[in-house]
């Protein structure tokens, strides 16, 4: 059996994210991948063993790997209108500093049929913790995660993709964060 090697699987995760973007999942080609890395087809198998289980598995990756930052990044604060700031503000460098690898996350968590397929996202369940924990201490309204997630982090998405000149953005943040902590602050 042939040695893994972290270079050759860096590239082959680098094409997957490049192909999806410009192909979609179906463009995405175990062969295109290939080409796209500089490897042979059954290089990619010694990683993978079919595509779903590819996607998938860079998907439940880089989407860790948001939480850990924004989690990584989060200060020990106990102000709930400054945790809220952190989070918005570390999730927008996070997709400045990582716009593909964001943008191949987003359109696969945008997919159903793949994404419910990724159980076991441990980055989730401590943002939820620290929410439930936020809750518990009358920070934040006790809505459902989901959608309190989902009022921290889509607006972002929104601001960032319409590609505003710099000011326009900064002031766009300023303002969502200040609505954010307006809707969910206790």
């Amino acid at each position: 059996m042939r040695k893994k090697d972290d270079e050759k699987q860096k590239k082959i995760k680098e094409a997957v994210i490049k192909l999806t973007l410009h192909e979609g999942f179906h463009g995405a080609s175990i062969s295109k991948i290939a080409k796209e890395a500089g490897v042979s087809p059954a290089t990619v198998y010694i990683y993978y063993d079919n595509k779903e289980v590819m996607l998938r598995d860079i998907y439940r990756e880089y989407s860790e790997e948001v939480f850990e930052y924004l989690l990584s990044k989060l200060k020990n604060e106990v102000d709930g209108k400054k945790i809220i700031e952190q989070l918005i503000r570390n999730y927008y460098s996070y997709i400045n500093e990582n716009e593909e690898v964001f943008h191949f996350v987003d359109q696969f968590s945008s997919c159903p049929a793949l994404s419910n397929n990724c159980k076991g996202k441990s980055g989730i369940c401590i943002l939820y913790k620290l929410l439930d924990d936020m809750k518990d201490k009358k920070i934040i309204k006790n809505y459902r995660n989901e959608n309190i997630v989902a009022i921290l982090f889509s607006p972002l998405k929104a601001i960032t993709i319409n590609k505003n000149d710099n000011d326009k953005e900064k002031e766009l943040i300023e303002e969502m964060i200040q609505i954010i902590q307006y809707a969910l602050l206790v």
